[in-house]
């Protein structure tokens, strides 16, 4: 490592481009994740930079006091191995303080991640592929409207934490990116975003009191793709869920697993249809 690298902040447009270095890895990020990225935490996204040319990210995400989350790690290859990345990732895990760290690990990582304190929470899974067609529901999903203070409300009792600024970005109408509500006697039940990747679309999050919910979000979702390739990371122990993709006719395409550095928090993974985003949790 050279005396001219550096850990920094991202600068405007730097978020952008590691996206652009996710794209070219295959992590297939949505065409407009940055807007919803930023607005989680603008702090939370670093560059190492050589000179003033970046040559690598982190995210560290940070939800509150006591959680957050990493993300977005990666070296451009032609930098790799020369110690850059120890370098952002000891920055990542000095700026979460004494917060728990969550991150999302593929397999061939998750032996590092072990070492470096973090353990095994449960497994995700992600489906892909065109689905056969939407499921049948006997509820309807509705557009989300501009105020959102309920639902902030509903996704904090699942992801255990409040994330107000980005739930607003995120589940703002743009194109190729809509978010549906299921409501019960007038209380939120469950929701879903769908948002156009390079890819395809993913979807995510789903969360649900049920699974006949869960099906009514799908049934509102897909058609927004529209025949294109959908994706959707769901938790391996959430069997209704499992079966929901495989009625679709979706086929595991890919595998993680969430894992915590510090306690994990409690999330109720049987409502948790599919998860928000590798990136931020």
């Amino acid at each position: 490592m050279t005396s001219d690298f550096a850990v920094r902040p991202m600068r405007p447009g730097e978020l952008e481009l590691a996206l652009e270095w996710a794209r070219q890895e295959g992590w297939n990020p949505g065409v407009d994740d940055s807007h919803g990225f930023h607005a989680a935490d603008p702090e939370g996204f670093l560059v190492g930079a050589l000179g003033e040319v970046p040559i690598g990210s982190i995210s560290l995400v940070k939800y509150g006091a006591d959680f957050a989350f990493l993300g977005l790690y990666l070296v451009h290859p032609e930098f790799r191995g020369r110690g850059f990345g120890k370098a952002l990732w000891d920055a990542a895990i000095a700026a979460a303080g004494t917060r728990t760290i969550g991150l999302d690990g593929v397999p061939a990582q998750q032996d590092n991640y072990r070492r470096k304190g973090f353990e095994i929470a449960y497994r995700t899974q992600r489906y892909g592929g065109v689905p056969l067609q939407p499921p049948v529901a006997t509820l309807v999903a509705q557009p989300v409207t501009e105020k959102i203070d309920g639902l902030v409300r509903y996704d904090a009792s699942i992801f255990t934490v409040a994330r107000p600024d980005f739930l607003t970005a995120w589940c703002e109408t743009r194109r190729g990116r809509r978010t549906y509500i299921v409501r019960k006697s007038g209380k939120i039940k469950g929701y879903g975003t769908i948002r156009r990747c390079f890819d395809g679309y993913k979807i995510g999050p789903v969360f649900a009191a049920d699974a006949e919910i869960a099906r009514a979000l799908f049934a509102a979702l897909l058609p927004e793709a529209a025949g294109a390739r959908i994706f959707i990371d769901v938790p391996a122990d959430n069997g209704p869920a499992v079966e929901l993709c495989q009625s679709l006719g979706l086929q595991p395409v890919f595998e993680t697993a969430r894992m915590y550095r510090g306690p994990a928090p409690a999330i109720p993974l049987r409502n948790v249809f599919g998860v928000t985003t590798l990136e931020l949790g």
